[in-house]
Formats: C-alpha cells, structure tokens, sequence
C-alpha cells in the first residue's frame, strides 16, 4: 500500500510540475481603448424601458433641424420588431437653435412634457446627440429646453428621460 501511494504521489507531482501544456508568449497588442462617445447620429425611439438609441451611421446633419427628419423617419421594421416606437407625432412642426450647448426646441403644436414622457425623452436626446456632433457640446453639458403650446418645460438633459 504504501509503495502504490508513493506511485501516485509521484504522478501527480508529475502532472502539477507539467502545467497546462500551454507555452507563454509576450504581450499581445489589442489596440487602442474605446474612449469618448460613439460616432455618428443617434436617434431616440420609446421602449418598454424608456426612451433607447438607435445608430444612423449613414446619417449626416448639417444643423439641428436636420435630426427632426431622423427622428420623424421613425424606427426601421426591425426595429420595430425589437420593440421600438416612434410617439412624435408627424404633424407636428419643430425648429430648434443652440447657444453654447443651450438648445431650444421650438414645438407650437406640442403640449406638456417631463422627464417621464417617452415622445419628449426622444426629442430631448435626439437633438442633444446632434448638438454634440455639430458644436462638439459635451453630453453632460447640453441642456434642452421644450416650447410648446403651453409654455416652456425644461431644461432638461438626456441622462433624465434613460435612469428608470
């Protein structure tokens, strides 16, 4: 007995001091580090979780109005399939400017809004990411206020329509 536990004791010994078998190389280069916001035009559409991004990496805006025609657009079949959902209405007319990262939403036709009303969420981030891509705004730093029928509501940020 003890000559047979001496035997798989050497074998283990053996099979620890062997390793995994796996050689060690030197460092592998992976490349830069994400870092910063994505690129390209993001257009907000209302979800069961709130108001959610979609890429529009072919999309080129040249002023603010430019991200109403995206988001009035709507979502595409597939995603619509995954959920999405447009509640700006068509008929509606909008118009926004911007100083210094200060952006007003001119919406006549439009009445109410809070950072718990989706169609709001999606004018508030759509035009907030289009601020950042064309005047370079930080996204903490924009501030998008809405004037609608009843008055101004506002200012809001982003981050307020996406924590739920």
């Amino acid at each position: 007995m003890t000559r047979r536990r001496s035997l798989v004791l050497c074998c283990l010994l053996a099979v620890a001091t062997a390793g995994c078998g796996i050689r060690p190389t030197g460092v592998a280069d992976g490349g830069t580090a994400p870092s910063g916001i994505s690129q390209g035009m993001r257009v907000y559409f209302a979800s069961d979780s709130g108001p959610r991004g979609v890429s529009r990496p072919d999309a080129r805006i040249t002023d603010l109005n430019a991200a109403f025609k995206l988001l009035l657009a709507g979502p595409t079949a597939e995603e619509r399939s995954a959920g999405l959902a447009n509640l700006v209405t068509r008929g509606q007319a909008f118009s926004a400017t911007s100083r210094h990262g200060n952006v007003t939403i001119n919406a006549p036709g439009r009445h109410g809004g809070s950072p718990q009303d989706q169609s709001t969420g999606q004018l508030v981030c759509t035009v907030a990411r289009a601020e950042v891509l064309l005047h370079g705004t930080r996204p903490d730093k924009v501030q998008v206020t809405v004037v609608g029928a009843d008055g101004r509501a506002g200012p809001y940020q982003c981050q307020q329509f996406l924590t739920r």
